[in-house]
């Protein structure tokens, strides 16, 4: 009775609040506050007070105590975001807008340059420094942080940049030699054709793009890379239609979230309690109660490579990724998202719920799983990194397929079959000579 009460003075107090009358309306929500025993009840109630008032501490009060009675409200944890400054009202996704076409605009980079000798400066992959090519000078890099810090996924999904992937051409005007470049959407490095300097694109100054938040720098050089990749290639045994050219290396992206909340779930399991005849008697107890959720997963960024790279991702340590540093990409290729956060948050807790499913009949045993929900599996937050990769083409059948190498530990994957007959080609050892050229 009293939550069928309270829960209509709810619904009194929001209708008053939009039909302008505050004081009437924060009399009834003040009153469904005090009356319920329903946190979501509650949480609402206290949500709509901080729309009430004018006052900052009062609002403030209000949303912290909404949070209380439900951490994962969206609206309240958007609104504690303006109020703290994190989230600009003017950046805020109206969802009835169109969405602009492609368009071009200049890019602002940072350019890599030997200030001894004016030689060009590339990451080393000692993960430490950038070394000069000519006269071998070194520049420590140094961040004051150690690991990569994640993003609050409400704050991100309340902007278009949550929602949009990137469209718009750059012109990258080389800050060397004075060359204009038209840009691929979503490049974040690049070497200018005339003079060779490196430039790194200031993804995060821009309001409209995700910047990276971490990034694993490469941890070994090419030499190395072939050798891996002939090593992998007399493994498998097969024989390749063409000669395979040198791996190259670049950066990928991923979205990594963090999903909290939990599985509503409804079974039966069977307890003896009941008494019948002067004995115990199995009975059958309908059971209803959520799983708690705290999990970890990590989806591809790019279309491109995507088979291979989906399972190369699961090799890698992703505690060790650095807070992002342009100068990692010094010299080196690095690709930005082009599948939005949003997106690749739904693939996220699609996987998520998905593996959840298949474990939860043994996590929950002896309960029989009748059926599940997903209604209260929430995102925390997302971090966005870019991993190191060395890719190379091996043609089979006429068909080119994409390797690609970690470049954390030397870890390969492929769309290849082993063939009986080994190396015939000598694929392995054309390719580790090479390496002697």
């Amino acid at each position: 009775m009293f939550g069928d009460y309270s829960k209509d003075l709810l619904r009194s107090g929001i209708i008053e609040l939009k039909a302008g009358n505050r004081d009437a309306a924060r009399r009834y929500l003040d009153r469904a506050v005090y009356m319920s025993s329903d946190h979501d009840v509650m949480a609402e109630a206290w949500f709509w007070m901080s729309q009430v008032t004018d006052d900052a501490a009062e609002k403030r009060t209000a949303l912290e105590n909404c949070l209380a009675n439900d951490l994962h409200h969206a609206r309240a944890r958007r609104a504690l975001a303006i109020l703290d400054g994190r989230l600009k009202v003017d950046e805020i996704i109206d969802p009835e807008a169109p969405s602009t076409g492609p368009e071009v605009q200049a890019a602002e980079t940072q350019r890599f340059m030997c200030a001894k000798c004016g030689g060009r400066m590339v990451y080393a992959p000692d993960g430490r420094s950038l070394a000069c090519e000519y006269c071998l000078r070194n520049q420590p890099i140094r961040s004051e942080a150690t690991t990569a810090g994640d993003s609050d996924f409400i704050i991100a999904m309340a902007t278009r940049r949550g929602h949009d992937r990137p469209l718009r051409e750059q012109v990258l005007r080389c800050q060397g030699c004075g060359a204009e470049f038209i840009l691929q959407a979503g490049t974040l490095s690049f070497t200018c054709a005339y003079c060779d300097s490196p430039h790194v694109v200031n993804v995060e100054r821009s309001s409209e793009l995700i910047a990276p938040d971490g990034i694993i720098p490469h941890a070994f050089d090419q030499r190395h890379a072939t050798n891996v990749l002939a090593a992998w290639i007399e493994s498998l045994k097969f024989e390749p239609d063409r000669p395979v050219g040198r791996p190259r290396g670049l950066y990928l992206p991923i979205w990594s979230f963090v999903l909290g909340g939990g599985i509503d779930y409804a079974g039966e399991t069977v307890s003896e309690e009941g008494i019948a005849y002067g004995r115990r008697v199995p009975q059958k107890v309908q059971v209803r109660d959520r799983y708690p959720v705290m999990l970890k997963v990590s989806v591809s960024a790019s279309r491109r490579p995507s088979a291979a790279f989906v399972r190369l991702i699961h090799g890698f340590d992703l505690g060790a990724a650095r807070p992002y540093d342009g100068r990692y990409l010094a010299a080196w290729p690095a690709e930005l998202y082009d599948v939005p956060m949003a997106a690749a948050s739904l693939e996220a807790r699609s996987e998520a719920y998905a593996g959840l499913q298949r474990d939860l009949p043994t996590l929950l045993a002896p309960i029989r799983l009748i059926s599940t929900s997903s209604a209260n599996l929430t995102i925390e937050t997302f971090r966005l990194d870019l991993l190191p990769v060395w890719m190379t083409e091996v043609s089979v059948k006429g068909r080119p397929r994409i390797v690609l190498i970690n470049g954390q530990n030397g870890g390969v994957h492929g769309d290849l079959v082993s063939r009986p007959g080994g190396d015939k080609g000598g694929i392995a050892s054309w390719l580790r000579d090479m390496l002697n050229d």
